[in-house]
């Protein structure tokens, strides 16, 4: 089987299945990258990852959601996996992601309109603190996503300074279009010759964005009807 390599030192080659990556930190505790807010998950788990070529490998991994990429670790150190658009689909915490852009979409619901999820975080100011020990931040915040980025800055433990904003991205792939929402609203409006349909579906299940259940429901039932008409 062939293998590909990359460098992480100078002096130091290690073989892979996973193209090129790049070292981000070098020599540190695998525990430092647990529970640090700009990963999706709390902790590293197991995931395959299935190559367009048609290789594959298992490697301790997590998500990124500031950088866009997903990460490994490997001998205490974390590296980011590039070269992205080699990625066929990986598999992690019982979820699926593919490549598209600079990162990684979950898919929420596969069918002929697929759902998509883009775990989008940005690094923005704390905030001030305010009474009973909470923060409170203005209506006007920073975007920080462009601050400088040497080798490994957004896989270290964040400045107490700093906090990760999330947003959730909904993508539907739809007559060869991938379209985005980020509330049911802008959902129905996706789908125009349906729109009356589906809004009585979501009032009569009370369907809510922030439930995966729901979601999933509601793309089956958006597939049936699309089909239909």
């Amino acid at each position: 089987m062939e293998q590909f390599t990359f460098y992480i030192k100078p002096s130091r080659i290690i073989p892979t299945l996973m193209l090129l990556i790049l070292s981000v930190c070098s020599n540190a505790q695998s525990n430092k990258y647990r529970a640090l807010p700009q990963y999706l998950y709390t902790d590293f788990s197991s995931a395959f990852v299935k190559m367009k070529n048609g290789q594959s490998q298992t490697s301790q991994m997590n998500y990124n959601m500031v950088t866009g990429k997903m990460v490994f670790e490997k001998d205490g150190e974390v590296y980011d996996l590039i070269n992205a658009e080699a990625v066929d689909t990986i598999f992690m915490n019982n979820s699926k992601f593919i490549p598209f852009g600079k990162a990684f979409y979950e898919i929420i619901y596969s069918a002929p309109i697929t759902l998509f999820l883009d775990h989008k975080g940005d690094i923005v100011p704390a905030g001030k603190e305010g009474a009973y020990g909470t923060r409170t931040q203005t209506s006007s915040i920073t975007n920080l996503s462009s601050i400088s980025t040497e080798s490994g800055y957004f896989n270290l433990e964040l400045p107490p300074n700093l906090m990760v904003k999330v947003d959730l991205i909904y993508w539907v792939n739809k007559d060869y279009n991938m379209l985005s929402f980020t509330n049911l609203k802008q959902f129905l409006k996706i789908f125009p010759w349906q729109e009356t349909e589906l809004e009585k579906f979501i009032k009569s299940n009370r369907i809510k964005i922030t439930r995966r259940d729901d979601l999933i429901k509601l793309m089956s039932y958006c597939n049936d009807i699309v089909a239909n008409d």
